[in-house]
């Protein structure tokens, strides 16, 4: 009988998979690289910032154009979230103040049980918007497309974009680069889990952003034209 007891298997060392250079060149190259990684990850947040900076207004302060546009932001059991209200809140407010002679609410009604557009414009109706100064966007899938189909399908030219602040800046690059131009209004909102969250999510998106400009893409459903906006602004 063997009294030696069981054998014990030695456990191999854990190796970090990511390992620094040993030499302190390796080092200063690697603190380089990250670096360079990370300042080519925040060009498009900065080309966003500096694009859509200097085209910001409040309120009272807005230039006036013929359309002003309100993008989609979500619904709440089929009305316009707290978010997309007080972007409706702020296009009534500049319609009824005579800044803009039409309102395009551009939105998401990609399934027959979500439709944006038309939550928005029972939500201005409301609010004292006629409803013939509202047309709908039906295939504002995201802000490139919102963009691009007002200047390709809807002939917009010249608006005022009304969205959070977050979002407005990249809000107006996209339409600038889509041919519109552009002033926004950057609606305030609570600094709450939403608002960290889309501030957070922008960062993302200005990729996209930059490519877009850059690319030019057709929108996910382009179509003919439409001419519900220049009827409106004749009617008017």
């Amino acid at each position: 009988m063997d009294s030696a007891g069981p054998v014990r298997q030695a456990r191999p060392r854990w190796r970090s998979p990511l390992r620094l250079p040993a030499t302190r060149g390796g080092r200063r190259r690697a603190l380089w690289v990250v670096m360079t990684a990370c300042v080519l990850a925040l060009l498009p947040a900065t080309w966003v910032y500096a694009e859509g900076t200097p085209r910001v207004r409040d309120m009272a302060h807005v230039p006036s154009a013929p359309v002003a546009m309100v993008f989609g932001a979500g619904l709440w059991e089929g009305k316009p979230s707290p978010y997309l209200a007080h972007r409706l809140d702020a296009a009534a407010e500049l319609y009824r103040a005579g800044k803009v002679r039409v309102v395009l609410v551009t939105g998401d009604n990609s399934r027959e049980d979500y439709d944006e557009p038309d939550a928005m414009r029972a939500y201005l109706t409301e609010r004292g918007v006629p409803d013939d100064r509202i047309v709908s966007d039906f295939a504002g899938f995201d802000t490139w497309d919102s963009c691009a189909r007002a200047q390709r399908v809807f002939g917009v030219k010249r608006a005022v974009l009304i969205t959070q602040g977050f979002h407005i800046r990249r809000a107006l690059a996209l339409c600038e680069a889509a041919g519109i131009d552009a002033y926004g209004v950057g609606v305030a909102a609570k600094h709450d889990v939403t608002w960290y969250a889309g501030g957070a999510r922008e960062v993302f998106a200005s990729g996209k952003a930059a490519l877009d400009a850059l690319v030019r893409p057709s929108p996910a459903f382009l179509g003919p034209h439409e001419p519900g906006v220049e009827r409106a602004l004749a009617a008017g």
